[in-house]
């Protein structure tokens, strides 16, 4: 129903033309009447009031006019579909890193190395040691020794061959393993050479499997990230290695 109100008035709107003769002559024959009716002593004021009742009657047809144009022109506006914007949601951010998996060789770029129990150990006391080669220069360097618990197994010390100073060392027991870390200090560099960071430990008596010990080595060489991991072999003393005991 509204719909064919709208129609209605729109088509109305659209077709009706005013016509001015016919307004302008019902104008001029209201003022001939208020002319013949004027009393001769109210001469000045009757012309105003008569000017009056024109002006009245012409404003109210042009609010008629005013009302049907407003009516139609709400009528159409109503009509009209509405229109929405669509916005695209913003695009999802990209990681800016990438997430190294964890080192599994000995050798990744200027890096090279080696783990080995010093043959010297015994029934009671190992020593399992980590060997660190690289060709550049390095501006940070982390290395973690992990000696399963097994049995017994305490810290008795630790060593470096670079200067104890440039590092930051630390001994815990964490998940089954006794874990040393050897940390560069901010400034200080490692040159190109080989180095040895080794841990010490007591143990129960008797040959000690070191199979499930492991060591890692994360280096940073001009911009560059490199890292190492591996496990540990029995040394002998001819240079030769052997089994994983101690």
């Amino acid at each position: 129903m509204h719909d064919e109100l709208r129609a209605g008035l729109r088509d109305a709107a659209e077709a009706h033309e005013p016509d001015r003769a016919h307004i302008l002559a019902r104008v001029e024959r209201g003022m001939a009447g208020v002319r013949e009716r004027r009393p001769a002593r109210r001469g000045a004021a009757t012309p105003l009031l008569g000017w009056v009742r024109v002006v009245g009657a012409t404003a109210a047809v042009a609010g008629v006019l005013a009302a049907g144009g407003y009516a139609v022109a709400r009528a159409v506006r109503d009509e009209a579909p509405q229109r929405t914007v669509a916005v695209s949601p913003p695009p999802e951010p990209s990681p800016d890193t990438t997430v190294r998996p964890p080192a599994t060789g000995s050798e990744d770029g200027p890096l090279r190395s080696d783990g080995s129990v010093d043959p010297h150990s015994n029934d009671f006391w190992a020593q399992s040691s980590v060997t660190v080669r690289t060709s550049r220069q390095l501006t940070a360097l982390t290395v973690r020794l992990r000696i399963r618990q097994t049995g017994g197994v305490s810290c008795t010390g630790a060593w470096r061959s670079l200067p104890e100073d440039d590092f930051t060392t630390t001994v815990r027991e964490r998940d089954g393993f006794l874990v040393y870390t050897w940390v560069l200090k901010p400034g200080r560099t490692v040159w190109p050479g080989e180095w040895v960071f080794a841990g010490q430990y007591d143990h129960e008596r008797g040959g000690r499997d070191a199979k499930g010990d492991r060591y890692t080595a994360a280096a940073v060489s001009g911009g560059e990230r490199s890292a190492v991991a591996g496990g540990f072999a029995v040394h002998a003393d001819d240079g030769a290695p052997s089994e994983g005991t101690s």
